[in-house]
C-alpha cells in the first residue's frame, strides 16, 4: 500500500489509491499490544467477519456446530438500549451491504473532555477536544462521507452530541455498547485499557464487525424521548422521597419530604401533559397510542414509553423485538448440561413499564391471564410467569402495530 496520503500534517490523511483489502488483524495491533505482550506461533482463527461469511457457504463442519434452535435466530441480535442515540434510530430498514463502498474506519473513545481518534488503514490517530471546534477539527479531516464508518461506545450525552453532529453532516455512525468493545479487545488479547487504546479497538472493531449504522431520528421522536425519560425520573424521585419519609420519625424532615414530594407530583402532572400533546399532535403517533391501549392493561404510560423507547416496535419479527427489549430466554447449554434459560441485556426502562403492564394484564386481559395460569399449573416460579407475560404482551403489542389492527380477543 502507497504511504503517500493527501491532506495537511494535522489531518488524517486519505490514500490517493483506495486499498480495498484491509491489513491483516495483527498488523492492526501490533502497536496496540506493545511488544511485553506475548503471541503465539498458531496462525490466527478467521474473524467474525469471515466467519460470517463462512456460514453462508454451507461448509460441513459449520452446518455440524451451528444448529439453529426453531425458537432462535442466528442473526445478530438488533443494538441494546445503550446503542441507540437520542438524536437518532438505531434500527434500519434491512441492513445495506456498505463493504464495497465503505474504504476507511474510525474508533473513536469519548470523553468529557477529549476525543480519540483513530482511523484504519492508515493507522493514523488524534486527540480533539469534545468542544464545538473540536467537533469541527474532526469534520474537516475525516474521509468523504459515505466512505467512512465511525464507530463509539455509547457514553451518554457525550456521545450523543458527537453522534448527532456527525450524522447532521451525512457520515455512517454506530453507537454500540461499551461491553462489546471490551469483550472484543479480550478476544484479540488486548488487555491493555487506554483512550488511545480503545479508540484502536474500536476501530478494528468497525473495521471486523461493521455494527449497524444509526439513522437520524425526527426532532418530534427526541422531544418525545427527552420527556419521557424526565417522567421516569421524577418517578424515580418520588419513589426515592416516599420512602425517606416512611423511614423518617422527624416532624420537619417529613414535612419538607412532603413538600417535596407535591412538587414533584406537579411536575409528573405537567410532562404528562406535554406527553399527550405531543402524541396527540401527530397522526400516525395517536393510531399507534390507540391501538396499543385498546389491549386490555396496557395505559397511556406503557404506550406512550413503547412509542419512545422503542420506535422499531411494530417493525420487527417476535424474536427480534423480544430479544431487543431484553425479555427473550437465551439458552446455557453445554454438552450434556443443560442450564437455565435467561434473559440479558435489553432495554431496561422499557421491561419496567411491561412488568406494570403485565401485573395488570394477568387481572384483566383474558388472554395473558390464561397464559399465566397455564404457565402455573406448569410448576413455573412466579418470577418465570411473569417474564413470559411481558414477552408475550410485547408480542401482541408489536403484531397489532405490525398489522394496524386493534385488540380483539378472539384473534389475539
Amino acid at each position: 500500500m502507497s504511504k503517500e496520503f493527501v491532506g495537511g500534517a494535522g489531518g488524517f490523511g486519505v490514500p490517493k489509491t483506495p486499498c480495498m483489502l484491509p491489513p491483516k488483524p495483527a498488523e492492526m495491533l501490533e502497536s496496540v499490544r506493545g511488544e511485553g505482550t506475548e503471541r503465539s506461533a498458531v496462525p490466527s482463527p478467521r474473524t467474525a467477519g469471515d466467519r460470517s461469511l463462512t456460514l453462508r457457504t454451507g461448509h460441513s463442519l459449520t452446518q455440524s456446530v451451528w444448529q439453529q434452535d426453531r425458537r432462535r435466530f442466528l442473526r445478530p441480535s438488533p443494538n441494546s438500549r445503550l446503542s441507540r442515540c437520542t438524536t437518532a434510530s438505531s434500527h434500519r430498514q434491512g441492513r445495506e451491504p456498505v463493504v464495497n463502498t465503505i474504504l476507511h474506519f474510525v474508533g473513536i473513545d469519548v470523553s468529557k473532555a477529549d476525543l480519540d481518534v483513530c482511523l484504519l488503514p492508515q493507522g493514523a490517530r488524534h486527540r480533539l477536544a469534545n468542544s464545538a471546534s473540536g467537533h469541527q477539527q474532526l469534520l474537516q479531516q475525516l474521509p468523504p462521507p459515505g466512505q467512512v464508518l465511525i464507530v463509539m461506545e455509547a457514553t451518554g450525552k457525550y456521545s450523543r452530541q458527537v453522534a448527532a453532529e456527525l450524522l447532521q453532516h451525512g457520515h455512517l455512525v454506530a453507537v454500540v455498547n461499551p461491553r462489546q468493545i471490551r469483550d472484543f479487545a479480550k478476544a484479540m488479547n488486548v488487555l491493555a485499557k487506554t483512550d488511545r487504546v480503545d479508540a484502536a479497538v474500536i476501530a478494528q472493531f468497525a473495521l471486523k464487525v461493521q455494527p449497524r449504522t444509526l439513522e437520524k431520528m425526527p426532532e418530534q421522536q427526541a422531544e418525545l424521548d427527552a420527556l419521557v425519560t424526565r417522567r421516569r425520573q421524577l418517578l424515580q424521585l418520588r419513589v426515592a422521597e416516599h420512602n425517606r419519609s416512611e423511614a423518617n420519625d422527624s416532624l420537619i424532615v417529613r414535612k419538607s419530604l412532603q413538600h417535596t414530594i407535591k412538587h414533584l407530583d406537579a411536575q409528573v402532572e405537567i410532562i404528562e401533559e406535554a406527553i399527550a400533546k405531543l402524541i396527540e399532535s401527530d397522526q400516525q403517533w395517536k393510531n399507534k397510542s390507540d391501538l396499543m391501549q385498546s389491549v386490555p392493561g396496557v395505559g397511556q404510560v406503557t404506550a406512550s414509553s413503547l412509542l419512545a423507547e422503542v420506535p422499531e416496535l411494530g417493525q420487527l419479527n417476535r424474536q427480534e423485538i423480544a430479544s431487543l427489549v431484553g425479555v427473550a430466554p437465551f439458552n446455557r447449554d453445554s454438552g450434556t448440561f443443560q442450564g437455565h434459560r435467561r434473559i440479558y441485556a435489553g432495554r431496561r426502562a422499557v421491561r419496567s413499564v411491561l412488568y406494570m403492564a403485565a401485573m395488570a394484564a394477568r387481572r384483566s386481559n383474558p388472554v395473558i391471564k390464561a397464559f399465566a395460569k397455564r404457565l402455573e399449573a406448569q410448576g413455573k416460579k412466579t418470577m418465570v410467569v411473569l417474564v413470559a407475560c411481558m414477552r408475550k404482551l410485547l408480542v401482541i403489542l408489536n403484531s397489532l402495530l405490525k398489522t394496524n389492527s386493534p385488540w380483539k380477543t378472539l384473534h389475539a
